[in-house]
């Protein structure tokens, strides 16, 4: 194994537990770094961005750090301001 996708993937392929931890993670990963790219190509910081969603500005550090996961409701708070919409797919 060469590269750290070819081990997530060699993981993903022997154990169905690590691969539906891995595929939850990468989820979460993706949806935070949509929003952290989305509030700096607006030039909005933690601040502003919080005080328009009416959330502290810690709870927006603790997430876009990975240090909580944000439950839905506050998802959405974030996420109007933002000019993003969650769609929910089928796989």
């Amino acid at each position: 194994m060469k590269t750290w996708n070819d081990y997530k993937e060699y993981v993903k392929s022997v154990d169905s537990e690590a691969q539906k931890d891995i595929e939850e993670i990468e989820n979460i990963a993706s949806i935070v770094g949509t929003l952290i790219e989305k509030r700096n190509s607006l030039g909005l910081s933690q601040r502003e961005l919080a005080s328009m969603c009416g959330i502290p500005q810690s709870s927006v550090a603790k997430i876009e750090s990975f240090k909580t996961i944000p439950n839905l409701d506050t998802l959405l708070k974030i996420m109007k301001p933002l000019g993003l919409k969650l769609t929910v797919s089928t796989v």
